[in-house]
């Protein structure tokens, strides 16, 4: 199964962030990354594999990090997660069972249902922790895309690529 998984595609509230959000004085909200995370996608990346953003809600701080993180597929705005997913694939040339999702909240089920590796973050709600294939130690937005980047790549005989690019 782990081996034709091309795909790493990412809910963002609640998997790349805690959830949290924070509203300025000024009505600015600012949403926190973890930077663990960034470096599981850098790994997933660095393998030859492509990652997207599929995200209900939209704003800039998601956007400037996938400009960080070199991720042309996102998709903002999603008010229908599944047609945002479907779209993408077909925009990737990817089938359901090449595409790795994590999702923590029911609107991520509909997708959850479809891919080959769905993932959900130790915080997800019930349902979602129900129909995750893996659920991570780590909560949303504290390293979750880290450690299931770790454990695919590690299943798919990829790891010690990742590691040798740091001189181990």
């Amino acid at each position: 199964m782990y081996d034709d998984l091309q795909l790493l595609l990412l809910d963002v509230d609640g998997v790349l962030t805690d959830g949290s959000l924070l509203i300025d004085e000024t009505g600015r909200s600012v949403q926190r990354f973890n930077i663990k995370d960034g470096m599981g996608i850098r790994a997933w990346q660095s393998c030859g594999f492509q990652v997207g953003l599929l995200s209900a809600r939209s704003g800039r701080a998601v956007t400037l990090r996938a400009m960080e993180l070199d991720i042309d597929l996102v998709t903002l705005g999603a008010a229908d997660k599944l047609t945002g997913y479907e779209n993408l694939c077909r925009r990737v040339g990817v089938r359901d069972e090449q595409v790795v999702y994590i999702g923590d909240d029911l609107n991520d089920l509909p997708v959850l249902c479809r891919v080959a590796l769905p993932i959900a973050p130790a915080d997800a709600v019930s349902e979602v922790r129900q129909v995750a294939k893996r659920v991570t130690e780590a909560k949303g937005g504290r390293g979750c895309v880290r450690e299931a980047v770790e454990h695919v790549l590690k299943e798919k005989g990829l790891w010690d690529r990742v590691l040798e690019r740091y001189g181990l």
